[in-house]
């Protein structure tokens, strides 16, 4: 990497907003784990 080359970290939004995303995936996938016990089980 040049010294002259641009910053390649995203904005603080973007950042934001894929912590986000990422919190929603972790919480859906316990949900649909969740889901799936509860049926299982029924």
């Amino acid at each position: 990497m040049l010294w002259s080359d641009p910053e390649n970290d995203p904005p603080q939004d973007m950042r934001d907003m894929q912590a986000k995303m990422r919190r929603a995936g972790v919480l859906l996938a316990a949900a649909m784990l969740l889901a799936m016990l509860i049926l299982g089980v029924v």
